[in-house]
Order: structure tokens, then sequence, then C-alpha cells
């Protein structure tokens, strides 16, 4: 039996490499070579405990790679191919996905008596190192290939579409569910790689002011890059002040919440007007409270919406679209690179953001 190296959970506090069968190729599935992998902030919430899965898990989520093997019955690519897939991939003959939901779409656990309600199951469409083995490893099965795999446009490099599977997919989310309109003035809490990715996005979908929030000076400055007019460092400004005085007391159209926390989520519910919409990107990991008074008893006609990024091969492309035209490049997010056989110190360096990193690239 044919062996790879993986990179699996083995208990809280440790991320190993450890020896597994290559998967095999079902019908519906494609066996990707994996050539640029990433460590994200969910996966250091599995490392340390704070989202379970199973324990010998592979784990990862954000795959760039060649495909290896085809299975029968998936048609238009070709082995040998450079692709990516979605962090995730749904079954998109589901109810969920047919109902706009794709992200929470658990219609392939339901012969394993793990999902009723037609399939739908929050987070489910996240498959790829939360309910299947991940991409931190020399090679993972993509299910329902036909509906997940992306070329990768000629001349883009995996640096430059490392992003696109979750943290690019995610960020736009943030965006697109803000309600941004052209003009709006736009807060985002938070700028490590998924709230950069959701200031770029306020960007593209015509937000004229946005402001960037951060404790970080250098995240700050890299926010500026990607289209942030405003930066607020937290620990030397009275954030909400802030905003008002910038929006002459109205308060921002938007927030964007992209780490998590209590803290995080009230300032963005304070910072914007009535009627104003608060997008919610964070995986948090205790129950949140709502400020009363932000909320206006809930009377404020405010709108909160949460998103798992979507995915697909249509999502993928469009995000490739956007890189390919040179409208964003993401490629400089990645500021470390590291050997899969060195998986446990870059698991170190990433969740103790040191020496500057946000995204380091895995390489098998």
């Amino acid at each position: 039996m044919a062996m790879m190296k993986a990179a699996a959970f083995l208990e809280k506090g440790r991320i190993e490499i450890v020896q597994k069968p290559i998967p095999d190729v079902g019908p519906n599935d494609a066996l990707i070579r994996i050539t640029t992998t990433t460590i994200c902030g969910t996966d250091v919430h599995i490392l340390k405990g704070e989202y379970p899965v199973e324990k010998g898990l592979t784990v990862g989520h954000e795959p760039v790679g060649v495909i290896e093997k085809l299975g029968s019955a998936v048609q238009g690519y070709q082995e040998g191919q450079r692709v990516i897939a979605g962090a995730i991939c749904p079954n998109f003959n589901s109810y969920a996905a047919q109902d706009g939901y794709a992200s929470q779409d658990g219609s392939y656990l339901s012969a394993r008596g793990l999902c009723g309600c037609h399939g739908y199951k929050a987070t489910a469409g996240w498959r790829f190192g939360n309910l299947i083995d991940g991409t931190q490893a020399e090679y993972v099965l993509v299910p329902d290939a036909q509906a997940n795999l992306a070329p990768i446009p000629d001349g883009l490099t995996d640096e430059q579409v490392l992003m696109c599977p979750d943290i690019m997919s995610t960020g736009f989310a943030g965006a697109e569910n803000a309600n941004i309109k052209i003009g709006d003035t736009v807060v985002v809490f938070a700028q490590g790689p998924i709230g950069l990715c959701a200031t770029a996005g306020a960007r593209l979908l015509g937000a004229t002011t946005i402001i960037a929030v951060d404790g970080n000076d250098h995240r700050l400055g890299i926010a500026k890059k990607m289209g942030a007019d405003v930066t607020l460092n937290f620990r030397n400004v009275d954030v909400i002040s802030e905003v008002l005085k910038l929006t002459g007391g109205k308060g921002a159209d938007s927030s964007i919440e992209a780490l998590g926390t209590q803290a995080t989520f009230e300032q963005a519910m304070k910072v914007i007007k009535p009627g104003g919409t608060l997008s919610s990107l964070g995986v948090y990991s205790e129950d949140l409270k709502i400020p009363l008074s932000a909320f206006a008893s809930g009377l404020g006609d405010h709108t909160i919406r949460t998103a798992l990024c979507p995915g697909g091969k249509e999502r993928m492309r469009r995000l490739m679209n956007v890189i390919e035209a040179n409208r964003l490049d993401l490629g400089v997010m990645v500021t470390h690179q590291r050997k899969l056989d060195d998986i446990a110190e870059a698991y170190d360096l990433f969740a103790h953001q040191r020496d500057g990193v946000l995204k380091i690239a895995i390489k098998p």
C-alpha cells in the first residue's frame, strides 16, 4: 500500500507528521498532489483544542496542487492539470446548496446517520481538516471534484492563488455580507489575513472610506496597501470615538468583525449607524453578548450576518479572475515558507505571530 506524509491532530497541543495510506479514488473524486498549502487560524483553534475534530485527522483546508488521478465520472479535467479547490467543498446537488447555502451542506453525512433535516448541517460544507482528511499532506482526496476543482490560469503562481480557497473567499464574503454600497464607510476590525482580504473586498465593492482597526502597526501598514483609507491602532486611540468623529456622529454604514472575540464584536456593533450592518467572520470559542445600548434594545434596524466562506469552482474561478486581472495581489501575504516536515515549527511560528508572519506556504 502506497503511503504519504500527513500532518495529523493527535491531541490538544499536538499536530505532527504521520504516515497514512494515499487515498483511493472513487468515481466522483480526484486525488490531488499538493504543491502548496498553508496554515489557517482555524487550524490553530484545532491545535489548541478550541475546535473539536477527531484524533488522527489530517488538518488543513487550503489546497493548491496537480491532479494525480481522476474518478471515472469526473469530466472536463485532466491528470497533470494545476488546480485549486475551495476549503468548502459541498455536494452541489444537495438541498442546502440549491437553497443558496452550500457551505452548510451535510448531505454526504446522512448515510452515516450524522445528518438529518434534508442534509442541512451548520459548517458541514467545510470538509477538509474538519470532517475528512485535509490538505497538510502530500496528497488530498477532493470529493465531488467536478463541482469543486478550479483550474489555475496559466501564469499564476501557487503563492498568488494560495489565498483563494479560504482566506480570500472568507474575507470577500465578509465584505459581500456587509451590504456595502458605493460611497459607504466601512470599519474592518482585525487586520490578520482574513481582515486584510475583507478590507480589499470592501474597496472592490465601492466603499470610499475604509477604516482598518488593529493593534499591530505593521499590519495596519499592509491594510493601507490593501485599500484602507484610515488606520486606527486600538492601543493608542478610542476606536468608537474616532469612528464617530470620522462619520460626523452618524456611525459607519457597515462593520466587519474578523477576529472572533467579545471585545471586537462589541466594538463592531457600537460603531455602526442605526440601520447598519455588522458582518461577522470571527470563529468564536465562547458565548457572545450583544451590547444593549448599541443594539438599541432590538429596535435599531440593525443587521447581523455571519458567514462560512463560499466554495465551489465558480467561486474559485471568480477569485482567480480578480488576481489575474491585477486588481489585487495577495502573494504579498505569503511571508514565510516551510517544508511539510517542519509543520510543528510552522504552527509555533504562526500561532505566536512571530517575525511579521501573515501566511506560511507549506511545501511537501
